[in-house]
């Protein structure tokens, strides 16, 4: 059994206050993960490694390590603040150039090292396995620990945390005539507000959790993205692998699908919506003949859900990380995120692929608009055979124009996308965005979730305006 490497000099550990050593780590079993801020798996594995560490206490190590994907997350600061969306209490080191990645012989993300308490590499576990085989393995090093006479050195994890503001890293929005609603992602709940910016209602609790009911005691955990139709308001809740609709004449809550569970469901009839898992919801879209389209980034699929007969249907996706164009099952995504509906066609905002696609809901013929591969990524605008983006996050349609809107959160830049064969073109606005998240429009504004800087922006394009939304208690 090989000894584990030594951690490389290059690492930048993020909330430690010196590097860390391999030493320190010996007479415990250790879980050393491999992540990326952006990957789905990486942020459920995080979540349950996160889980075992409170349940194991100071019997279990746990280490993670970023290595990014895109250019834009190899900035630690960025990194980082992409990670601290969900609490770490576990030292967090920074890959920058893959160093640590190559001593290791990782592949994928996200990989666990089991390290035992000598110090020597006992398993990998590699992608989304469930978290009873990862506990399984870990309890099996834990048994085969023996009493050590040297107590290595210790380490403690440095707690950073995001200033209190009102909002913690907002993410979907949603407009309607009279009010602007925010996933207000970092504090679990979702928010009405006026357009100028008072918060008229809130729907959660505020603490993370998997509860229906009356809007002051439901909970959310992490919600994402939001279509309102008429008097509802549905929320993909990523955190709880769940798809819930807000009433909004009455405030309730309830369940349309998701077990709070990760997993891939089968087609078929909803009797029991808590029975049936998705895997990581990031994207919803509701339409106008009551079916509600889902993008679940952990299986790279788009589901649908019809509100009449309660019938949950694959609408494209083999479940493969690919870019690939075809229909229905045949089609690939790479982590599918925002949505936005016009009449038959689903835009399909695919971050790690850093794509935009279309969908039609009849054929289920999946096309790229924008994108070349799912590792080619940039910035340069132009005609849709050139252009690149990097890790868009947010979509939206206005409806009365031929106009797509982008976030192009790797960037921190607004796009634009003109339908039917048109370019993309930058927005030049008056201030820089900061990994912008959410997008709406509505009577021809622009609503930005600037998710980075916990703020919602205004911008209207015709006179070039962009304002801060004071959003307050």
């Amino acid at each position: 059994m090989p000894l584990a490497p030594e951690f490389p000099a290059s690492l930048d550990w993020l909330n430690l206050a010196a590097p860390l050593r391999m030493a320190q780590l010996r007479g415990k079993v250790a879980a050393l993960v491999f992540v990326n801020a952006g990957s789905a798996w990486s942020q459920q594995r995080l979540t349950d490694l996160a889980t075992l560490r409170k349940r194991y206490g100071d019997h279990l190590h746990v280490v993670a390590i970023h290595v990014p994907r895109f250019d834009h997350e190899r900035d630690p600061k960025r990194a980082f603040k992409r990670l601290q969306r969900q609490p770490l209490e576990f030292p967090v080191a920074h890959d920058a150039d893959w160093v640590a990645w190559q001593h290791f012989g990782i592949d994928a993300w996200p990989t666990v090292v089991l390290i035992d308490g000598l110090g020597r590499i006992r398993a990998r576990i590699v992608g989304d396995t469930p978290l009873r085989d990862l506990e399984a393995a870990i309890a099996k090093l834990r048994g085969e620990e023996a009493p050590q006479s040297i107590q290595p050195e210790p380490f403690e994890v440095r707690r950073s945390r995001e200033p209190d503001l009102p909002l913690r890293y907002p993410v979907g929005i949603a407009v309607g005539d009279q009010y602007i609603y925010v996933a207000d992602s970092g504090h679990h709940r979702v928010l009405e507000c006026t357009p100028a910016g008072r918060i008229h209602r809130q729907f959660g609790s505020g603490g993370p959790g998997f509860i229906d009911g009356p809007m002051e005691l439901a909970a959310f955990q992490y919600p994402q993205g939001l279509s309102l139709q008429r008097d509802v308001l549905y929320v993909a809740d990523a955190g709880n692998h769940a798809v819930r609709r807000i009433k909004l004449g009455t405030g309730d809550i309830d369940t349309l699908v998701g077990a709070g569970r990760p997993g891939t469901p089968s087609e078929g009839s909803v009797v029991d919506p808590r029975a049936v898992a998705l895997d990581h919801p990031r994207g919803v879209a509701v339409s106008p003949a009551n079916v509600v389209c889902i993008s679940t980034a952990g299986d790279n699929r788009i589901w649908t859900y019809d509100l009449g007969d309660r019938t949950l249907r694959l609408l494209a996706g083999s479940g493969e990380m690919a870019l690939v164009d075809g229909e229905g099952p045949k089609a690939g995504f790479v982590g599918p995120g925002a949505l936005a509906l016009v009449q038959q066609i689903l835009y399909v905002c695919d971050e790690a692929g850093s794509a935009i696609r279309s969908v039609h809901l009849r054929s289920r013929q999946v096309t790229t608009l924008v994108g070349q591969g799912a590792w080619r990524f940039g910035n340069l605008e132009g005609s849709r055979a050139d252009a690149l983006l990097q890790q868009p996050q947010a979509i939206a349609l206005d409806g009365k124009t031929p106009v797509l809107w982008i976030a192009d959160s790797g960037n921190d830049q607004l796009r634009t996308l003109r339908l039917g064969g048109g370019e993309l073109s930058t927005i030049n606005l008056p201030q820089r965005l900061h990994a912008p998240a959410g997008l709406a429009v509505h009577n021809g504004v622009v609503w930005i979730a600037d998710t980075d800087a916990h703020a919602v922006l205004r911008f209207d394009p015709g006179d070039g305006s962009l304002r801060q939304i004071p959003i307050g208690e």
